[in-house]
C-alpha cells in the first residue's frame, strides 16, 4: 500500500453534524501516511486524490477505531469465587473488607515477574482489539507499594510497542488500602503523593491520575491530596466517582478540570452541574453496574440535559467487570442506562478520545486526524450496538497501516 491511498464505504465518521453518525453514504477517505487529509462523498474526492490507490469496502460500515477509556487490564489472579459470594448474598463492600476484592488481587500482582504480568494483560489486550479498539487506557492500582506500581505502568507502555494500539497509562495508587496500611490510610496517602507518584512521573510513565473516592477507599479530602500532587507535577486527573454512594467525588475532581469521573451510579445535581461546567466527561461503566447487580441508575438524562459528554468503557479488571468486549459494553450501555445506539457509539470514539484528552487527535474521522479506522461487516452503525457475542469487524488501520 502507497503512503496516499483511499477507502470507500459508508462511513460514519462521528462528528457532530445535522446527520446521524455523521453519516457519509458512498463515502471516501483519503490518507497519506498516518493521516486523514479529505473525507467526502466519493463523487466528489478532488482531482489531486483521484488516482490514489482504492480500497473499495462496497456497502460495509466504516467508523473511527474504537475507544476503551477505562481498564485495568494489568494484574495477576483469578477472582471467579468472588463471584459466587456475591450470588450467595454477599455485597462487594463485604467482599472486600473479608479481604477479598482489590486486595487479593494485590497479592497475587505483587508476586508476578513483569514478562508475566505482560503475557496475561496481552491476552486480554487482544479480546479488545478484536473488538475494533485502536486507544486503550490502561491503570495501575494493584500493587500499592512503588515498586509493583511502577512495575504495572512499565507492563502498560510495553503493550503499546507489542501491539499495533495506542495506550493511555493512568496512575491509580489511591485505588485501596493495602493490607500493611490498615488503619493508617493518611500516611499511605502520603506515600502515594511523596514517593509514588513522581517516581512513576520521573520514568514518563504517567499520562494522568486516578483514585476512588468511596467508602471503601478513599475519603474526598485525601484523593484531593492526590490531585494537588497531581497538579504539581502537571499530570491530569479523573476519579472514580459515586459508585457506591454520594461522597461528593465527581465535584470535586471537576473543580481540579479532571478529564472525566467514572461509574457515577449516585452523582447528584450538584455533581452534574459541576461537570458540565469543567467539561469532564462522564464514562459509563455498565459492566460493573451489571456485575455488581446494582439498582442505582446514573443519572443519564441530568448528563445530558447539562450537555455532559458521555463515554463508555469496559472498565475490565478481575473482580467488579470481568467484560472483554467493547461492544458489548456498547449494547448494555443501551439496555441498561437507556442510551441510543448513536450515542453509545459517540461514547466509544468522540467522547471516550475527550476523556483520555485526545480530542484532536483521534475520535472522529475528518481531516488532519489520525488515520485510526475500523471496517465492519454490518451496513448499520446501530448494528454495533445491537449484537451481542459476535464481533462483526472486517478490518482495522491503525496511524495509516492496516493490522
Amino acid at each position: 500500500m502507497s503512503d496516499l491511498f483511499s477507502l470507500h464505504g459508508n462511513i460514519a465518521s462521528m462528528q457532530q453534524n445535522d446527520q446521524p453518525y455523521g453519516l457519509i453514504t458512498d463515502g471516501c477517505i483519503v490518507i497519506n501516511k498516518d493521516e486523514i487529509v479529505w473525507v467526502g462523498p466519493q463523487a466528489e474526492i478532488p482531482d489531486q486524490y483521484s488516482d490514489a490507490p482504492v480500497k473499495d469496502y462496497g456497502d460495509r460500515l466504516i467508523t473511527p477505531a474504537l475507544i476503551d477509556c477505562h481498564t485495568h487490564l494489568v494484574y495477576s489472579g483469578d477472582r471467579s469465587g468472588e463471584f459466587e459470594m456475591r450470588l450467595e448474598g454477599a455485597t462487594y463492600e463485604e467482599v472486600a473488607r473479608a479481604g477479598g476484592g482489590i486486595v487479593s488481587t494485590v497479592k497475587a500482582t505483587r508476586v508476578a515477574s513483569e514478562d508475566e504480568l505482560l503475557e496475561s494483560a496481552l491476552k486480554r489486550l487482544d479480546m479488545l482489539l478484536a473488538d475494533g479498539v485502536g486507544t486503550v487506557e490502561v491503570k495501575s492500582g494493584y500493587g500499592l507499594d512503588t515498586q509493583t506500581e511502577l512495575t504495572m505502568l512499565r507492563v502498560a507502555r510495553r503493550l503499546g510497542k507489542e501491539r499495533p494500539v495506542h495506550v493511555k497509562t493512568t496512575f491509580l495508587g489511591a485505588h485501596a488500602l493495602p493490607l500493611e496500611y490498615q488503619g493508617r490510610a493518611d500516611e499511605y496517602i502520603e506515600l502515594v503523593c511523596n514517593e509514588m507518584l513522581p517516581a512513576a512521573a520521573s520514568e514518563g510513565l504517567v499520562d494522568a491520575v486516578d483514585g476512588f473516592c468511596e467508602g471503601i477507599g478513599f475519603s474526598r479530602d485525601q484523593i484531593e491530596r492526590v490531585f494537588v500532587a497531581a497538579r504539581d507535577l502537571n499530570l491530569p486527573v479523573k476519579l472514580h466517582a459515586e459508585q457506591l454512594s454520594n461522597l461528593g467525588g465527581a465535584a470535586l475532581a471537576a473543580g481540579f478540570g479532571a478529564l472525566s469521573a467514572d461509574h457515577l451510579e449516585y452523582l447528584d445535581q450538584a455533581g452534574v452541574d459541576a461537570m458540565a461546567e469543567s467539561g469532564s466527561v462522564a464514562v459509563l461503566l455498565p459492566g460493573a453496574f451489571y456485575t455488581l447487580g446494582e439498582t442505582q441508575l446514573p443519572p443519564v438524562g441530568e448528563l445530558h440535559k447539562a450537555g455532559v459528554p458521555i463515554a463508555i468503557a469496559t472498565d475490565f479488571n478481575p473482580g467488579s467487570s470481568p467484560l472483554s468486549s467493547l461492544l458489548l459494553a456498547m449494547n448494555m450501555a443501551c439496555t441498561l442506562f437507556r442510551l441510543t445506539p448513536e450515542q453509545s457509539l459517540a461514547g466509544v470514539t468522540r467522547n471516550a478520545a475527550k476523556a483520555l484528552g485526545m480530542g484532536e487527535g483521534c475520535g472522529t474521522i475528518h481531516s488532519g486526524m489520525r488515520a485510526d479506522i475500523a471496517v465492519w461487516d454490518v451496513k448499520s452503525p446501530a448494528k454495533l450496538s445491537y449484537v451481542m457475542g459476535h464481533r462483526p469487524l472486517y478490518a482495522r488501520i491503525h496511524g495509516g497501516e492496516y493490522v
